[in-house]
């Protein structure tokens, strides 16, 4: 018989903090939290149940606390290893700032804590990180995107600055104002009718600068977007597939084994029934 070592407490502790039912708590603690921090906003609710919700913020901010330490303890200095400890470490911090004039204002910050959301739900996570592998990708096209904007800014500067200064006299106002008919926000009649007044044929400058940024360049921050999600799913169901194959190997192996040793009795049986004919025989 094999004998198991008894469990350390960090064994325990780990083993607590990893269960369903406590991350279950975590996030109904944390949507609860969001909730109350929304409702503190309002001057009414402030009026009438302000004291208790000031409680319930602390109250809520020591289970954080107590939850952070309680895994410390069970996982030792390896608790930094995860980016996702660091970025509830950081949250929760937030609200232990304190709160004196010149600081208030970055207490009002304690609201990040619904951000811890993205690391207690699984599937949230698999979306953070499949925006943080899609970055190198983004950063590529954010270059390009970058020079289109410059080449188009100094352009629009040279052109139209001198009879539309508040919006193409200088080259940040260029870039300011190529920004906002690249989210096509007032573009026509804010902007490109009252230029193509002065200058009939603008439109030659403006609507090829759209077609390349608006649904050129960001459909590939889509596409990115898309394709590495995508990526993530797939390797999430290889890695099961690979557990599920591995179950049945080694399940597949212990039935080899049953099997083999049955074959071996088997075998057994067939020479002592032998050896006891041939006795009967003699």
């Amino acid at each position: 018989m094999i004998e198991t070592q008894p469990l350390t407490r960090q064994d325990k502790a780990r083993e607590f903090v990893e269960r369903d039912s406590v991350r279950n708590s975590i996030l109904g603690v944390i949507i609860f939290n969001a909730i109350t921090l929304g409702l503190s906003t309002s001057s009414t609710v402030t009026d009438h149940i302000g004291g208790l919700l000031s409680v319930i913020d602390r109250a809520v901010l020591a289970i954080f606390v107590m939850e952070l330490a309680l895994k410390f303890y069970a996982y030792g200095w390896r608790f930094f290893a995860s980016a996702w400890n660091i970025f509830d470490l950081l949250v929760v911090s937030v609200g232990l700032l304190p709160d004196k004039q010149g600081l208030s204002a970055l207490r009002g910050l304690r609201v990040v804590r619904a951000l811890r959301l993205l690391s207690v739900v699984p599937q949230m996570r698999s979306v953070v990180q499949a925006l943080l592998d899609a970055l190198p990708g983004m950063g590529a096209v954010i270059v390009m995107l970058s020079i289109v904007y410059y080449v188009f800014a100094v352009m629009a500067t040279l052109m139209y600055g001198a009879a539309f200064n508040e919006w193409f006299g200088t080259l940040g106002r260029s870039l300011y104002s190529l920004f906002q008919i690249m989210t096509l926000e007032s573009w026509s009649m804010g902007i490109v009718r009252p230029v193509m007044l002065v200058y009939p044929m603008a439109w030659i400058f403006f609507v090829p600068f759209i077609v390349i940024t608006a649904f050129s360049v960001l459909n590939l921050f889509i596409g990115l977007l898309v394709n590495t999600m995508q990526t993530a799913v797939e390797d999430d169901d290889e890695a099961e597939f690979e557990k599920l194959r591995e179950l049945v190997k080694s399940e597949t192996d212990v039935v080899d084994e049953h099997v083999l040793e049955l074959m071996q009795e088997i075998r057994a049986l067939r020479a002592e029934l032998a050896e006891s004919r041939g006795g009967a025989n003699g």
